[in-house]
């Protein structure tokens, strides 16, 4: 495999780490890059653009971007964020206080800072949308506003796995006036000079690639890992939280349909590049070569600062989080204790490490059956902090 790109002197590890995903562990097309103290180090591509690509498929090439599923949480999550910093929004504030249709049904008492810590008790809806139904931000927002939470919000947490979307996207929308993803366009993409997208306009068509179900290859021998016995169960029960938190839309959407990534879902079709996500993510923690710093320091401390952590009644393992952003741990591992960031399930990762100064995106069109910790993303993470020792 021809493995395209530089990476600065020092980082060649995760040159070595990328070419070995392909070679070992069944990687179709994908790209990583790294940034530190907010200039770019690594900058690798390689394979085919579509997962089902053969030899003679299009090419993988520079600008070449995918759905990067769950991390587009990370970047709505700037967006609260943001607007906390410009005085915009109370975290500690009542949702009812931006929504008021929100305090229907017991979740009066919900406050903002809970739906980004996944503690607002609302990861299922008793009635699931259909895509089409999801990517309508009316139907959405009057969905979640409607539902009963599963627990009182606040006492304890949940991977809000699909319902993410409305819950912010939503809020936003009450705050701002403006549709979330033209919101993150002209506030966070492109201050930042980022390719990422909440909605695919036209223009950008050409460059996404097809995105597909992949499997580990029978000779990654030791990888292809087992889940708990809890685990395993909570995925095969059609009345767990996790199943019914996974399904909030039923049936699953098509994600190289056009119109899917059209829409502006914040849990789930967000679409980038490498670069775009790790570029936005330096803009978290420091100055990027020739873009914005979104974050203050204060911000960027109340991204990392932990409100969940233990149990989660969703994912059936120990998760931590920030406001909006998952933290180093066992179910997710970044590169240190003081990193924050989010995976996509099944592939995509990205985050930051202030203490560093690494900034980090990796995207691929290979989906696995992981949630959190995948192991390409993760064999390019050691890479780096082997390159960093």
């Amino acid at each position: 495999m021809d493995v395209n790109g530089t990476v600065a002197e020092g980082f060649e590890p995760v040159r070595e780490a990328f070419a070995a995903n392909f070679a070992l562990l069944g990687e179709r097309g994908a790209a990583v890059a790294v940034y530190q103290d907010g200039h770019k180090v690594v900058d690798l591509w390689a394979g085919t653009k579509d997962v089902d690509g053969t030899a003679g498929g299009a090419p993988w090439q520079h600008g070449t971007a995918q759905i990067v599923r769950s991390a587009t949480k990370g970047v709505v999550a700037a967006a609260l964020l943001l607007l906390h910093q410009r005085g915009e929004l109370d975290l500690d504030a009542p949702v009812g206080a931006y929504w008021p249709e929100y305090k229907a049904a017991g979740k009066e008492h919900t406050l903002v800072r809970h739906l980004l810590a996944h503690r607002a008790g609302v990861p299922v809806l008793d009635r699931p949308l259909t895509p089409a139904e999801a990517a309508d931000p009316d139907l959405g927002a009057a969905a979640v506003a409607a539902q009963a939470p599963v627990w009182e919000p606040g006492t304890d947490h949940g991977y809000h796995a699909q319902t993410y979307s409305w819950l912010t996207g939503e809020l936003i929308r009450r705050i701002t006036g403006r549709p979330v993803g033209e919101w993150l366009a002209e506030e966070i993409a492109g201050p930042v000079g980022a390719d990422l997208w909440l909605g695919l306009p036209e223009s950008e068509h050409a460059r996404v690639g097809r995105v597909g179900p992949v499997e580990p290859p029978e000779a990654a021998g030791g990888l292809r890992t087992r889940p708990k016995r809890a685990v395993a169960e909570a995925y095969a029960d059609p009345e767990s939280l996790t199943r019914r938190a996974f399904a909030a839309i039923t049936p699953l959407p098509d994600e190289n349909d056009p119109a899917y990534r059209a829409a502006a879902l914040p849990a789930s079709n967000g679409i980038a590049t490498a670069d775009g996500l790790a570029r936005f993510y330096a803009s978290l923690i420091g100055e990027v070569d020739g873009g914005a710093r979104l974050f203050t320091p204060q911000t960027r401390e109340l991204a990392r600062a932990e409100q969940s952590a233990g149990p989660d009644r969703v994912l059936v393992v120990g998760t931590r989080f920030g406001l909006g952003y998952m933290l180093h741990g066992a179910a997710s591992p970044l590169l240190s204790p003081g990193s924050f960031g989010h995976p996509g399930r099944g592939g995509a990762l990205a985050f930051a490490d202030p203490e560093t100064g690494i900034a980090f995106g990796y995207v691929t069109n290979g989906f696995r059956k992981s949630v959190t910790a995948d192991p390409r993303a993760q064999a390019l993470v050691r890479a780096v902090r082997t390159a960093l020792a």
